[in-house]
């Protein structure tokens, strides 16, 4: 694919993929391949590329004859980090943020445990960084740089559990996080107790205290939850 089919494609995809998961086109709605193509004015091997994309996310299926059809929500792959960024983006916001935050608070104390027993020194010292870079960006209206530090501390949490299943929800919780961030679901500056969490969470990780830092990663989880319930009610 030339660079230019690889923005055309970027621009369709970002266009269709987000009208999909809005409910624009209800299950079962055929898509034909060739009216898309005209309505985006780009080429049908840009929008079968397109196709193919939104296949992988389960978004659609293809059959020869029949065209795209859109699958039940169900069926999506409500993990892929792009289908999260787009239903964040519609009017379910809340209650896909819920749902998120909900699949953390059962995934990140274990995995917080874990990494207390199983994380490097290496890994220490950078979820150290990272905590004091969010106490260095938690006032002033400075969530971006916040965010960053935020989603570098949870994925080292992950990472460090030494379970790759959980690794792999690193770009999921990191979604969550911008999708906060970027939908004025956060305070204009972060609550100052969730940020001393994280601090005490990367001491414990550090001191080996596998309690302690399942307990405080608990904490940290249950806190975002109520701010949905003031936020995103």
């Amino acid at each position: 694919m030339s660079i230019t089919d690889r923005g055309l494609h970027g621009r369709v995809l970002g266009a269709l993929g987000p009208e999909i998961t809005a409910g624009a086109y209800p299950p079962g709605s055929v898509l034909r391949t060739d009216e898309l193509a005209q309505r985006f004015d780009v080429s049908r091997s840009v929008m079968r590329e397109v196709v193919r994309v939104l296949e992988s996310m389960h978004l659609v299926s293809s059959r020869r004859r029949v065209g795209v059809t859109v699958l039940p929500p169900h069926e999506w792959n409500v993990y892929d980090p792009q289908v999260i960024r787009w239903r964040l983006a519609g009017a379910d916001r809340p209650r896909q943020l819920r749902s998120l935050t909900v699949l953390r608070s059962a995934i990140e104390p274990v995995a917080a445990g874990l990494a207390a027993r199983h994380a490097t020194p290496e890994q220490c010292a950078e979820l150290t960084e990272c905590a004091l870079g969010m106490v260095a960006n938690s006032s002033g209206h400075r969530l971006e740089g916040y965010l960053l530090h935020d989603v570098a501390f949870h994925r080292v949490i992950l990472t460090a559990s030494g379970n790759e299943m959980f690794a792999r929800l690193g770009d999921v919780v990191a979604e969550v996080l911008a999708g906060r961030t970027h939908h004025d679901v956060m305070f204009e500056d972060p609550d100052p107790a969730a940020v001393t969490l994280h601090v005490q969470l990367a001491e414990a990780v550090r001191e080996r205290d596998a309690a302690r830092a399942e307990r405080l990663t608990r904490e940290i989880t249950e806190g975002a939850l109520q701010e949905l319930d003031v936020l995103a009610p």
